[in-house]
């Protein structure tokens, strides 16, 4: 998509409701510590191989995630701490303004971009008015990217902490004792942890040294019977998303 996008924030909140952010895992401590939820979801994709140099999107997923095993299975772990809530925002003012605005998350100083750099933006699956898109709004997106400049750097370091982070969120699951995650693109596993026990690890995880060589074992979660099949075929560790509870501390969020 070439067209040239404008926008600018109308400050209506629409987007500031039921929403899972992800979140840096600096970014993870403070959200916790001012009162709110936080989930983990995990997902995995078989790794038997490295894909050629040039497939970008290949190399993007590589790089958010950390490597490990399912049974026989090499497989790469894409982790996200992700702060949830149902209805506004818990930062969101009456007057729609965020209480937060000064550390608000990485993922919303860059709105109405999308995270992934392969996903462009479209404005229809956007919760903002018609009136945020005006054609008198200032231009936000041209020749398939943002170019709005704090956008630009915001989008750019989030990204460089998502890629610098993947190998300590798989010593923070370690610490968690989580090792269940959903078939990439079928869905995820979602694992709630209380707040104490995932700032405890938090304050943990920088104090010992992260290592790619002892890969955990993980555990598929499906819905689907051929997924099922075709996984335990080329040897990884499966379970039934009838065996997880969608109201304990785990549960399978299809797509």
């Amino acid at each position: 998509m070439d067209a040239t996008i404008r926008f600018s924030c109308t400050q209506c909140g629409k987007c500031c409701h039921n929403l899972r952010l992800p979140l840096s895992l600096s970014e993870t401590a403070g959200w916790l510590n001012r009162g709110g939820n936080v989930q983990i979801f995990c997902e995995a994709i078989p790794w038997p191989q490295e894909p050629a140099a040039g497939n970008l999107q290949a190399r993007h997923k590589r790089d958010r995630s950390f490597a490990a095993v399912s049974g026989d299975l090499p497989i790469r772990v894409v982790v996200s701490v992700v702060a949830s809530f149902d209805g506004p925002c818990p930062h969101l003012l009456p007057n729609m303004r965020c209480g937060a605005y000064d550390v608000r998350p990485l993922v919303c100083r860059i709105y109405p971009a999308e995270v992934n750099p392969f996903i462009e933006l479209a404005p229809t699956s956007k919760a903002c008015p018609p009136e945020a898109w005006a054609v008198d709004q200032p231009v936000f997106w041209a020749a398939g990217k943002a170019v709005d400049l704090v956008t630009v750097r915001a989008s750019e370091q989030l990204r460089t902490i998502d890629f610098h982070e993947a190998p300590i969120r798989a010593r923070l699951c370690s610490l968690l004792g989580i090792a269940n995650a959903a078939l990439a693109n079928e869905g995820f596993v979602i694992h709630s942890v209380k707040r104490e026990a995932l700032l405890a690890a938090l304050s943990r995880i920088n104090m010992d040294a992260v290592s790619d060589l002892d890969r955990s074992d993980w555990e598929f979660v499906t819905s689907k019977a051929s997924t099922r099949e075709t996984l335990l075929e080329i040897g990884a560790r499966v379970v039934d998303r009838d065996a997880v509870s969608p109201t304990g501390s785990m549960e399978y969020l299809a797509f």
